[in-house]
């Protein structure tokens, strides 16, 4: 009888000690802001190793597949792009830094230049929101049905 007094004041801090650890563990991290990048990492040493008269495979060999390329006539260009990114715990996030390496080829596919862009050099554009509208109606396919009995 004496042991079951001493523990009932210890339960009531034991179960919230316990309540405490479990809420700690549903976390995933203690800070309210967290730094992330997306797309590549791209390192200064693999910028250094891109030269002009490279070959493509080369290129790919260092940096690995681009993320975006075009072509235009007998030249194309290789994008690269690193977003550092910074998320609130609440879903909102911010687009803290940009860097773009443009990776430039002649005809033969070789390096003929090479660029890096920051927030900085882009340009916003808008995007219309308008429709083009369609040859006849616009219907769904329960009007379609309904419209051929």
């Amino acid at each position: 009888m004496l042991l079951r007094i001493a523990s009932a004041p210890i339960a009531p801090i034991a179960a919230a000690a316990v309540m405490a650890l479990a809420l700690v563990a549903c976390t995933s991290s203690t800070s309210v802001v967290t730094s992330r990048t997306q797309g590549y990492e791209i390192s200064d040493s693999a910028m250094q190793q891109i030269r002009v008269g490279q070959s493509q495979d080369l290129v790919r060999v260092v940096l690995g597949s681009p993320q975006s390329t075009n072509s235009f006539g007998d030249q194309s260009a290789w994008y690269y792009v690193e977003t550092k990114v910074q998320q609130t715990a609440f879903g909102l996030s911010m687009v803290q830094e940009r860097t773009v390496l443009a990776v430039y080829f002649d005809k033969n596919k070789r390096v003929s230049d090479k660029a890096v862009y920051g927030l900085t050099d882009g340009k916003v554009v808008t995007i219309e929101q308008r429709r083009t509208q369609s040859f006849g109606e616009d219907r769904t396919f329960i009007d379609s049905i309904l419209q051929s009995f």
